[in-house]
């Protein structure tokens, strides 16, 4: 875990470990979140860098009988 310091600006410096581990770029737009009492930063992702992130899923669904 990392310790980061609030400036007195209210800015936040992300730890360069994080920055590469996540993909962080200069410019990039973050969605704030308040959640339970902490603050979470969640990249906001244009649709086409989502193509295939869940990989291969089963979308085969079992049916009854009376289904076609």
């Amino acid at each position: 875990m990392v310790t980061v310091k609030l400036s007195s600006k209210f800015q936040v410096v992300i730890p360069r470990s994080v920055r590469v581990r996540l993909g962080l770029r200069p410019g990039m737009k973050l969605q704030v979140i308040e959640y339970q009492g902490r603050v979470e930063f969640v990249p906001v992702r244009k649709p086409g860098e989502l193509k295939g992130f869940l990989g291969k899923i089963d979308t085969e669904i079992p049916r009854g009988d009376d289904r076609l």
